[in-house]
């Protein structure tokens, strides 16, 4: 199987991991939304629209490497593991943008919350999952 890598892997990514979402969610949930009133005294839908993310755009081709590391590191891959065959790098696609990333002081301004599990944490644990989830299912 072969992974294709978008603009040649010179994308620029915010990869946030899950446990950083689910904090987010969870605090946005807790706290009820204030209840206000219009100019015409009646009730404004109470809502706010909050980005989670690091904020952290991160080089694709970092993330790939970086993965690479911690499946070899876990276990899931062996040592040897030929990542470059797998490896095809491929122009950009149509509609594509080069850089994405959250704005998140939103968050941070109304719940003291931003993200904070690095990329490097966030793929090993998500390697250490797959290791224990591919163990689980070969007994």
């Amino acid at each position: 199987m072969t992974i294709q890598i978008y603009n040649y892997g010179n994308c620029r990514r915010d990869f946030t991991y899950v446990d950083d979402i689910v904090e987010g969610i969870v605090r946005v949930m807790r706290k009820a939304p204030e209840k206000k009133n219009g100019e015409d005294g009646l009730p404004v839908p109470p809502y706010a629209v909050y980005n989670i993310g690091g904020g952290q755009p991160e080089n694709l081709l970092d993330f790939v490497n970086i993965l690479q590391e911690e499946l070899v590191r876990a276990g899931v891959l062996p040592a040897d593991y030929d990542f470059e065959a797998h490896k095809e790098l491929v122009p950009m696609q149509p509609g594509d943008v080069p850089t994405t990333y959250a704005d998140a002081s939103a968050l941070e301004r109304d719940f003291g919350f931003t993200p904070k599990i690095t990329l490097r944490e966030g793929l090993r644990k998500f390697a250490e999952w797959l290791m224990q989830y591919q163990l689980a299912f070969d007994c």
